[in-house]
C-alpha cells in the first residue's frame, strides 16, 4: 500500500471527513531535504470534519498526528495541514 493510501485510510477512519486531499507534493521538492525517489516524502493534507469542531489549530495538528502514528509520521519528511470544521 502506498504512503498516500496509508494517509487517506488513517484519517477517514478517525475524523469520518466530508472532504479529505492527500496530494504527494514530493516532486516539487526534489533537491531539498528530505526528498526521495519515487516520491511520498511530502503531503499536503486538505480535511474538513466536525470532528475538529471547538478544537483550536494546535490541538488539531496533534489529533491528525495522532490518528496517523509514530511509524507513518516517521516515513513522511514534510506534511502541510489544512484542517477545519
Amino acid at each position: 500500500m502506498s504512503t498516500t493510501q496509508e494517509i487517506s485510510d488513517r484519517l477517514e477512519a478517525a475524523f469520518a471527513p466530508r472532504e479529505l486531499e492527500v496530494v504527494d507534493d514530493s516532486e516539487s521538492h526534489r533537491g531539498h531535504a528530505g526528498f526521495q525517489e519515487g516520491g511520498e516524502s511530502h503531503f499536503n493534507v486538505r480535511i474538513r470534519s466536525e470532528r475538529f469542531k471547538g478544537q483550536n489549530r494546535l490541538a488539531r495538528h496533534r489529533a491528525v498526528h495522532s490518528a496517523l502514528g509514530p511509524d507513518l509520521m516517521g516515513r513522511i519528511h514534510a506534511l502541510a495541514l489544512d484542517l477545519d470544521e
